[in-house]
């Protein structure tokens, strides 16, 4: 293996953590342990196409509505595409359930994240967009 090989390999093992901090932070509604992954500078789009710029911005939108959220912990989210932009940037697509009693919707979001300098990949530009059943 080489050396790019390898530090590609890391770093989709690290975008693989960031995801699952995500999903962990869903299952938990904890929004603080949510808000640790974003750039300062970063952009969210919701799934119903609000427009957050900034981390004070999506934090106060998240502090708000992730603990009040209507699902029970089942929610999962899985990396399902990784494409290096350049080394340090990435668009990650995720497929993302939420599994509520007699319910079950997904969604599709597109995470841009990147690479800072100590090492931690962080959500930088991300649309989060659900998924219409046929």
């Amino acid at each position: 293996m080489t050396t790019e090989s390898t530090s590609r390999a890391a770093d989709i093992e690290a975008i693989n953590r960031l995801v699952a901090t995500v999903e962990h932070s869903q299952q938990h509604k904890d929004p603080e342990e949510f808000l640790a992954l974003f750039h300062p500078d970063a952009i969210w789009t919701t799934a119903h196409g609000k427009v957050l710029i900034g981390l004070d911005a999506i934090g106060e939108f998240t502090r708000k509505v992730l603990p009040a959220a209507s699902w029970d912990g089942q929610v999962s989210y899985q990396v399902a595409h990784v494409l290096f932009i350049r080394p340090d940037v990435a668009a990650v697509k995720v497929r993302q359930r939420y599994l509520s009693p007699g319910e079950e919707s997904e969604g599709a979001p597109l995470y841009v994240v990147s690479r800072q300098a100590d090492g931690r990949w962080l959500l930088t530009a991300c649309q989060n967009t659900g998924v219409v059943a046929d």
